[in-house]
């Protein structure tokens, strides 16, 4: 417990911002060596991942994360210092602590305890950490999956860390992932004075009508494993900032969370009809952020579960709600992936926390994965 503990408090003392790393890859590949593993840093521009692998056979258990953060806002918000790792009341406090350094810490020792026992494994295991989790994503987890499938590499399974739990650790694990396609739209108008309307073109009045059918359109119902795909805007800027000015032009950003009853393509394809229906004068840029991905149920799973409810006592439920996550690059090479981490009631919050107790369940949840996965 001790081992977990002071390491998540060693990575929490890192301000590592996303996509910066300052130092945490090096405490974690530090400890993997002593076990064995072979370091393998992949850096992409600003960004620091490393592939790490502890044997040549298969089948291979990865454990996957990242060590960057969100920023961490005012410090005055804080009841210590987000960068200096704080017991308090039974908790860890620090940015980062349940997203995701806590996980990274648990999966360490998890390891460290698993091969005192079984230095002699089936398969092997394998770690596949980045710093560019929490931005853009394209230089992290992307890049080294593009490598490993270049040269043959494959994961059977894979665990990421992120914090899927909602009040009990392990209560919710995510067996996959919502696709997310977002949307920067551009519609072009005349700027004019409020006073001379058919002297202008106003851009807000023209597209509304636009915005408001794709807002009611019904995408799908969603299936047994996927809630039904939404649409949301999520900014509108439009007008100089005078209330006697018609805008020149608004631009609008929106995204949709698309289960596998559709695909992107089709999502793009009925939006844009929708557009040219009501105004041809606008741009329109696409970029998908990952498509769906599902595990069904399987050894994976199975193993999960069962470590579940050995450590906690607990039936988990499966899960593929909340935002995106490295396992959508992961997926489509076809492991199987599986989210498994602590309560995320307090993460990109101020004094985010993660309970010292979860350390401990989590390292052991780890552990038993191992046991269930690589000694049959």
């Amino acid at each position: 417990m001790n081992d977990t503990l002071n390491l998540a408090k060693a990575l929490i003392e890192q301000p590592s911002l996303s996509p910066h790393d300052r130092g945490c890859q090096a405490l974690l590949c530090a400890e993997l060596q002593k076990l064995g593993f072979v370091i393998e840093p992949m850096q992409f521009g600003d960004v620091s991942n490393f592939w790490a692998r502890r044997g040549t056979q298969g089948p291979v258990l990865c454990f996957a994360g990242h060590t960057d953060v969100v920023p961490a806002g005012e410090r005055k918000d804080w009841l210590s210092d987000p960068f200096t790792p704080t017991l308090r009341d039974g908790k860890l406090y620090g940015r980062g602590a349940a997203d995701m350094k806590g996980s990274l810490a648990a999966m360490i020792t998890a390891c460290q305890q698993f091969l005192a026992v079984h230095p002699n494994h089936h398969g092997s295991i394998a770690f596949l950490v980045t710093s560019d989790e929490e931005s853009i994503a394209i230089d992290g987890t992307r890049r080294v999956i593009e490598v490993l499938e270049a040269r043959g590499e494959k994961i059977t399974w894979c665990v990421v860390g992120e914090p899927s739990s909602t009040t009990l650790t392990g209560d919710v694990i995510r067996n996959g992932r919502r696709g997310s396609l977002n949307g920067t739209l551009r519609v072009n108008g005349q700027l004019g004075h409020v006073a001379y309307p058919h002297l202008a073109r106003n851009p807000i009045h023209a597209f509304l009508p636009a915005l408001a059918e794709l807002a009611a359109v019904e995408w799908d119902r969603g299936n047994a494993y996927f809630p039904a795909t939404s649409f949301q805007i999520s900014n509108i800027h439009a007008g100089t900032g005078a209330n006697n000015v018609i805008p020149g032009s608004m631009e609008v950003l929106f995204n949709f969370r698309f289960s596998t009853e559709v695909t992107s393509a089709q999502l793009q394809q009925i939006t844009e009809v929708i557009f040219n229906k009501h105004y041809q004068d606008y741009q329109l840029n696409w970029q998908l952020s990952g498509n769906p991905f599902l595990t069904p149920e399987g050894k994976l799973v199975a193993a999960v579960r069962d470590s579940i409810q050995q450590v906690m006592g607990i039936t988990t439920t499966l899960s593929t709600g909340g935002g995106t996550s490295d396992g959508r690059f992961i997926a489509p090479t076809g492991a199987e992936v599986v989210e498994i981490g602590p309560v995320n009631a307090t993460i990109h919050k101020v004094n985010e926390h993660i309970e010292v107790v979860e350390l401990e369940r989590l390292t052991k949840i780890y552990q038993l994965l191992l046991e269930k996965l690589l000694l049959t």
